[in-house]
């Protein structure tokens, strides 16, 4: 029985992840509000009552995915800080956003950082996950780094900006606003 149990638990948790990277997809591609269980279920192959089993409602779907990118972007942070040549605040960030601009070029973990974004302007429990992510990443990011806090906001302006360049194909884009606005920039 405990066999059984185990077994059981391993195939919720295995449902659970298929149902997490597939709704990273389907919110990715409509966000928050144009996204619905029903098309989350469909396209990871079970019931939408079962998505219902692993998470009450869509907005802990969505804000379970949301958790899932902020711990994908801090693991690019790590291997950033772990990769950086030299110990300097100024060498770790910039090892560390050079990471990230890689990461970002996953399109769809740059869409639902968007939508969640945009949905946390009007969903409570939304902007408090997002919330949560950048409290999360900002401490991890100035206890990695060393660096000061006018340092540690630059970096966080200059990834909003990479979200911008990247959401534009700015790089694609010979005219003077996008030379301005990419400048120094790096973008993958």
């Amino acid at each position: 029985m405990n066999t059984e149990r185990r077994r059981q638990l391993s195939s919720a948790e295995e449902r659970r992840e298929t149902v997490l990277r597939t709704a990273i997809g389907a919110f990715a591609a409509r966000g928050y509000f144009g996204t619905t269980t029903t098309e989350v279920a469909k396209a990871a192959g079970i019931s939408q009552a079962y998505v219902y089993r692993l998470f009450p409602n869509k907005e802990a779907l969505f804000t379970a995915v949301v958790e899932r990118c902020f711990a994908r972007v801090r693991t690019s942070l790590e291997e950033g800080a772990a990769q950086a040549r030299g110990s300097s605040p100024e060498a770790v960030l910039d090892t560390m956003g050079d990471t990230y601009a890689h990461l970002i070029a996953d399109k769809d973990l740059l869409l639902v950082l968007t939508h969640a974004q945009a949905a946390a302007v009007s969903e409570t429990a939304v902007r408090e996950a997002v919330r949560a992510g950048y409290a999360r990443m900002v401490e991890y990011v100035r206890g990695a780094s060393g660096a000061a806090e006018a340092d540690v906001q630059q970096f966080f302006a200059t990834g909003m900006l990479c979200h911008l360049l990247v959401s534009l194909d700015a790089h694609e884009v010979d005219a003077p606003w996008s030379r301005t606005l990419s400048a120094g920039i790096r973008h993958y």
